[in-house]
């Protein structure tokens, strides 16, 4: 069975007992990984709109005095949180350190495959630090149907978003990594939820390059129609199947052929909390038309989120995903990091009866969150699980 994680630096950072700053603590975060059983790691590349690696597109990562006037002020984070975790927050300065090349090369010594997490469908996270790309291109951002700008998001209708996506991917595929992970559910500045109608189909992908060309296309405005009619949805998705063969093209090309995994969301998807409503899939909900993905063969590996609401769970939500990739790309089942061996016990037996080609906990500093006694037990389980 082979298990893994998404790994997330500067969350793990946040803890009372957090590793060290730098190459030290890295390490010792990819040795407690490796203790728990798992072989492939997914390193975060982006917070926010900004870099956890060296990057020319993006600003690196720092949480002080940031000049935006829309970003979340030092205050307004201290009035949110307790004194010692702002103070963590602020001590946290990515212009001096690639944590993206010593996760590599630690990882790699440990034995460890070392995959970049490409959080790609987002230019900020929360509220809110935007991409330099965003700020300087605000006519590239998602609209809405009521003709309202999103306050960071790119849309792939844009040829110049396609292009600043590639380099980025481009920028990665530079570092000797086993993969990618484009996570396509992380969507931005929260101000914005909900971003699906009543429904659960995107109220964006009303840019103009989109209605311009479905308008001459068809001979109508896609605006006189329903949000959700499918010829408009699947319009709307379009640009970003080409963008995903665009980075198929880009892993093809390269001489490791890195693996290329997605993440994706089903029909009992939400985004933020679930009483803001539900998220119709990945075509319908995020314009992720995975079908047509799966069919090109344009992924290696999918796995669905496992955010789940009226019903959902993660056994549904793998066999959706199986039904709508029409069993054409291996699958992985995602889990929460354990509390208990109970809970081991069951998400391993689950993913035996559904073939899953690996587990992905969610998510890898929650390791240092289970009491010693139980962290203990849990990791010499889930080592033997991992053979």
């Amino acid at each position: 069975m082979l298990l893994s994680s998404p790994l997330t630096h500067s969350d793990w950072l946040m803890h009372a007992e957090a590793p060290a700053w730098g190459a030290a603590g890295i390490r010792t975060m990819l040795e407690r990984c490796r203790d728990w059983g798992w072989s492939r790691i997914y390193w975060r590349v982006f917070d926010c709109g900004r870099a956890l690696y060296h990057s020319r597109l993006l600003d690196p990562m720092k949480y002080a005095t940031d000049p935006d006037p829309n970003c979340l002020t030092t205050g307004e984070l201290a009035a949110q949180a307790p004194p010692d975790l702002v103070a963590r927050a602020m001590a946290l300065d990515y212009a001096g350190t690639d944590t993206l090349a010593d996760a590599v090369r630690i990882g790699h010594e440990l034995g460890l495959e070392v995959h970049a997490w490409l959080t790609i469908n987002e230019d900020d996270h929360g509220w809110g630090w935007p991409s330099r790309f965003t700020v300087a291109h605000p006519e590239c951002r998602w609209v809405r149907r009521d003709g309202r700008r999103y306050h960071s998001q790119l849309s792939f209708a844009f040829a110049e978003v396609q292009q600043y996506k590639l380099e980025l991917v481009r920028e990665l595929l530079a570092y000797p990594v086993d993969g990618l992970l484009l996570d396509w559910i992380r969507t931005g500045d929260i101000r914005d939820n909900p971003q699906n109608d009543q429904d659960g189909v995107a109220d964006y992908g009303y840019e103009a390059p989109l209605v311009e060309s479905y308008r001459a296309h068809h001979v109508r405005d896609p605006r006189d129609g329903a949000n959700g009619e499918e010829d408009w949805v699947r319009w709307r998705a379009e640009p970003i199947t080409a963008f995903m063969r665009g980075v198929r093209h880009e892993v093809q090309e390269h001489a490791r052929r890195p693996r290329l995994a997605a993440m994706v969301h089903h029909r009992w998807a939400y985004r933020g909390l679930p009483a803001e409503g539900p998220i119709d899939g990945s075509l319908r909900g995020i314009l992720c038309d995975i079908r047509t993905w799966a069919r090109e063969g344009l992924v290696d590996e999918l796995v669905a989120a496992g955010y789940y609401r009226d019903g959902g769970t993660p056994e549904a939500g793998y066999r959706w995903l199986a039904e709508e990739t029409e069993g054409r790309v291996p699958l992985w089942l995602y889990a929460w990091v354990p509390q208990e061996e109970a809970d081991l016990v069951r998400d391993l037996a689950l993913a035996q009866r559904l073939d899953a080609a690996q587990i992905l906990f969610w998510e890898a500093d929650y390791i240092d969150l289970r009491p010693a006694e139980k962290a203990g037990l849990l990791s010499a389980a889930m080592r033997q699980a991992a053979g």
